[in-house]
């Protein structure tokens, strides 16, 4: 594996947090390189608009918005590279980050890993997806006025962003392969009191079907074992998050969720680590936090780099 020059930081992760860092970070002068597997942006790629990012009222198309961020960052002279980090080691005083093809060493990190949303893994999921299937009811849930939508999941998420989509929907049903929540109570006394929402007990999305836009949910009831349509604007999938944080499992402290634990100013375990955005604790999945946890990363590296000096 070759070796690659010397950075003051490596961003890992090209979504908005380690975007984000990229631009503070060539702000401050840092030697910086950004990684990123497979094209700028993260997670927001899967939405089909945003429209709660401040600064554009009539909303902006994903990729519009992350390719704006891209070119900032390399204003700003920060690299972007294409590869995946696999693992990390110290070597002296420096942190060696190896990629696919060749090692990155730099005194800071900061991991923008993201996360993925758990998805269902039924038949024209991710054909459908931005196109009546979602995994963020704050991002997509104005998209769906006078709508019949329905939440997948049982947990305080889905029971969340059930009571959030009634603000904007005609009808709601929350799909749940159990007979009872998890959630904390006083969601569940919220979503079973609201007339808006009916909850399908023990039942599971078997497909989601539709030409161009979502129409029907196939769905089963396990505990009766029979399969039904069920006519839908829209599916919300809100069963959960897998961090990306395989590849510093051992190095820094992760939580029961998997999520890289940090301090208020982003710090991880391991001095001269931070994290932001999905992949790091108390970070609310939106753009907009992302951005700010991300800001707040790498002036918190420009400040410990400053402390080596």
């Amino acid at each position: 594996m070759s070796v690659g020059p010397a950075y003051d930081v490596v961003i890992i992760g090209a979504g908005p947090a380690g975007l984000a860092a990229g631009i503070y970070a060539g702000r401050g002068r840092l030697q910086a390189v950004v990684l990123e597997k497979a094209i700028p942006g993260g997670q927001i790629l899967l939405t089909d608009w945003i429209e709660n990012y401040p600064g554009f009222p009539d909303g902006i198309a994903p990729f519009d918005l992350m390719e704006s961020f891209r070119k900032q960052a390399e204003r700003f002279g920060a690299q972007i590279e294409t590869d995946e980090a696999k693992a990390i080691r110290r070597e002296e005083k420096v942190w060696v980050v190896g990629g696919l093809s060749k090692e990155y060493r730099a005194k800071a990190l900061i991991i923008a890993s993201g996360a993925a949303y758990r998805k269902l893994g039924i038949p024209n999921e991710t054909r459908l997806t931005g196109k009546g299937v979602s995994y963020c009811a704050t991002c997509d849930g104005p998209f769906f006025r006078d709508a019949v939508v329905a939440v997948v999941g049982g947990g305080d998420n889905a029971l969340t962003e059930a009571i959030l989509l009634t603000k904007f929907c005609r009808k709601l049903y929350v799909i749940h392969r159990r007979d009872q929540f998890r959630a904390i109570k006083i969601l569940q006394e919220r979503v079973l009191a609201d007339p808006k929402i009916e909850v399908l007990w023990n039942c599971v999305v078997e497909a989601a079907e539709g030409e161009k836009n979502l129409e029907r949910a196939i769905l089963r009831n396990v505990k009766e074992d029979r399969t039904f349509e069920l006519p839908l604007d829209g599916l919300f999938v809100s069963i959960g998050l897998d961090p990306h944080t395989e590849f510093v499992r051992g190095l820094v402290e992760i939580n029961t969720w998997r999520e890289i634990k940090v301090d208020s100013r982003m710090a991880t375990s391991q001095p001269g680590i931070y994290a932001a955005g999905d992949v790091a604790e108390a970070c609310p999945k939106q753009v907009a936090t992302a951005v700010g946890a991300g800001v707040n990363a790498a002036l918190s590296v420009i400040e410990y780099l400053e402390s080596l000096d």
